[in-house]
């Protein structure tokens, strides 16, 4: 190995290095690169739904906190619990499928995404407005006494 000005170990070409090993200084630093990125990226925990704890049994909003034809966003657990009907409670990740951004309280049964525009609807998670075209990802809910219980 040979180091540079800046400190940076480079394989020097020989036997070991070669074009005739397949491993030349090109194959070598672009397989640093690649293993710095994923190291990188596996640090991002962004906010995709599926890498939550399970929210399974929890009281995630109170009955008389979700509007009909709104909801209420509950930011901590990254949920948007909407009641598009009188009596009918739906969830969904408040994750837009587009950017990762959060979405907005719904009003009139619409869920927006203040970042981009998108919309979804508030009785399943469709996307009707893009930019995005992904649904909401969708979780099964109850109600236990005063309480929405994901299910």
């Amino acid at each position: 190995m040979t180091v540079t000005e800046r400190g940076a170990a480079v394989p020097e070409a020989g036997p070991e290095t070669g074009p005739e090993t397949g491993f030349g200084r090109r194959k070598v630093l672009g397989a640093a690169g690649v293993a710095a990125c994923a190291l990188a990226l596996a640090g991002c925990g962004g906010g995709d739904a599926k890498a939550q704890p399970s929210l399974k049994g929890k009281v995630i909003a109170k009955v008389a906190d979700v509007p009909v034809g709104g909801g209420k966003v509950i930011e901590d657990l990254q949920v948007v619990v909407t009641q598009p009907t009188q009596g009918v409670f739906m969830a969904f990740s408040s994750i837009c499928t587009h950017k990762g951004c959060a979405v907005s309280t719904p009003k009139e049964n619409v869920i927006r995404c203040a970042c981009h525009g998108s919309e979804f609807a508030a009785d399943s998670g469709k996307a009707t407005k893009g930019p995005a075209s992904a649904p909401l990802t969708s979780y099964k809910v109850r109600v236990e006494g005063d309480g929405i219980v994901v299910a």
